[in-house]
């Protein structure tokens, strides 16, 4: 997948500021990521047939290429955006992170989603993930860990 679902219509976007610089929030955001999505995330990607079930961490930061359960690393800017993008049976989506410096050494932490669901079973799988809204609690609690995490760093 190219383009890191910039043809893909756009869900939601969330967002959180942070008590830490980008350089912290940055690595909070890889470890978070690399971190979650333990064996029920594998297991479910695998179920939906993802292509990507395995952590694939390729340097310690993210770097096109590299993988987690579900995505692919498709663009790595650590001065502030990270797209993931990702597919299986009823979906092709994408998670696209950026990372705004704030005045007094603060961060704003977005999360744009992205996707596509075709044909019948693709909109039943929009009904759960989204209608539900299951995706906003998910990509929620993400935003949170990550924030405790870069503040923590940070402290």
């Amino acid at each position: 997948m190219t383009g890191t679902g910039s043809d893909l219509p756009h869900i939601d976007e969330h967002a959180t500021t942070v008590a830490a610089g980008r350089d912290e929030v940055w690595r909070a955001l890889w470890e978070t990521l690399t971190r979650s999505w333990g064996g029920r995330g594998r297991l479910a990607a695998r179920a939906l047939g993802c292509a990507e079930t395995e952590v694939r961490d390729l340097e310690g930061a993210p770097v096109e290429g590299s993988t987690i359960v579900g995505f692919r690393v498709e663009r790595a800017r650590p001065e502030g955006e990270l797209a993931l993008a990702g597919r299986h049976r009823y979906s092709r989506y994408a998670l696209v992170f950026r990372i705004d410096a704030l005045p007094g050494g603060a961060t704003r932490l977005r999360a744009q989603t992205l996707a596509e669901f075709p044909g019948p079973a693709g909109a039943l799988y929009r009904l759960l993930v989204i209608g539900s809204g299951g995706q906003v609690l998910a990509v929620s609690r993400l935003l949170e860990a990550v924030r405790r995490r870069a503040e923590r760093a940070a402290a």
